[in-house]
């Protein structure tokens, strides 16, 4: 067997390398195709059907039909993690990402009549490599920049809808990384509020309670909403309401959400410490809930990946300092 990973194309499966979209398609031409990641905990996925239904919900705001009912692609999405199974028995857990879009763009369709549907693309990729990165920012946090760029305001495009065109990100990352390489952007929407990160949602905690920008003008995570009922059900209050700049340099302490790292403290913004400066404790009890959850201590995960990539032998679930409970999906 090849060790090739294998991806899901409108239907047939093809090794990666030969998986190719045409330079007609109409996320190419002008960008509209929606999309959804979803990660693995201990090679099982975690809360798929809400992924699933959250592209269901972009299609229907882009007005993009991929032929296939929630249910069919569901089932096509557990097929290509089965054909990849052994590609990816590494050990460690793996994202699988959605691509939709409506395909040939309109004006060159009838240059190609033998593909003319939906262009509609399901792939695994392994997480060692970006978890072995997250290793040393679970312990340290990341320092929160805000750029200039704003996020794109809803009634532009509603960022509810998850798509791929995202160059007001880019900016974003690009402002940022020129005042430090490894910062990461905090968005403000066109009215001065805190938007979200360019791929993940911004939290707050103050006075032991815990805030969320408001879910109208951002995109609402999976793992975002995951984190408030783990709050609400640790009895941590939780406020979802506009947040300013001044509200996250006098928090005790922020964190971001996303579903490859789960939270990741926020320990500096522009250059100043959040509270201690370091990672706090109602972070760090989120972290924990949100590993007893899912079974998977993801710092010792992160950590197990950074000694696998640097050569150790060591494996995900072999690092791990205690054992956690089965994953609740």
């Amino acid at each position: 067997m090849s060790s090739e990973l294998l991806v899901y194309m409108s239907g047939s499966f093809v090794p990666l390398s030969e998986a190719r979209i045409s330079i007609f398609d109409s996320a190419l031409v002008v960008g509209d195709m929606v999309f959804e990641a979803t990660r693995t905990f201990q090679q099982r996925p975690f809360r798929l059907r809400h992924h699933l239904e959250r592209l269901y919900g972009s299609m229907r705001y882009a007005e993009i039909d991929c032929g296939l009912s929630i249910e069919e692609l569901e089932a096509a999405t557990y097929q290509t993690i089965e054909v990849n199974r052994e590609r990816l028995a590494d050990g460690f857990d793996f994202q699988m990402t959605h691509n939709v879009s409506p395909g040939i763009f309109g004006p060159f369709r009838s240059g190609f009549p033998e593909t003319s549907g939906p262009t509609v693309t399901i792939s695994c990729w392994p997480l060692k490599e970006r978890l072995a990165g997250y290793a040393p920012q679970y312990d340290t946090g990341v320092h929160g920049v805000i750029p200039s760029q704003r996020s794109v305001p809803s009634q532009y495009i509603d960022p509810k809808a998850k798509n791929r065109s995202r160059l007001y990100y880019r900016r974003a990352d690009h402002q940022v990384h020129r005042v430090d390489p490894d910062a990461w952007a905090v968005l403000l929407d066109g009215a001065g509020y805190i938007a979200e990160g360019t791929g993940s949602n911004v939290f707050l905690v103050h006075n032991e309670a815990l805030y969320s920008p408001e879910g109208r003008n951002i995109l609402r995570g999976v793992t975002r909403g995951f984190v408030l009922e783990l709050a609400r059900e640790l009895g941590i209050p939780v406020h979802e309401r506009n947040l300013e700049p001044y509200d996250l340099l006098n928090a005790e302490e922020a964190f971001f959400t996303s579903t490859p790292f789960g939270i990741m403290p926020m320990t500096r913004v522009d250059g100043l410490p959040v509270g201690s400066g370091t990672p706090g404790p109602v972070t760090q009890r989120l972290l924990a809930a949100f590993g007893e959850h899912v079974g998977v201590d993801l710092v010792a995960q992160a950590r197990g990946a950074a000694e696998a990539v640097a050569g150790g032998q060591a494996t995900a679930e072999k690092v791990e300092p205690q054992p956690v409970a089965a994953a609740r999906h």
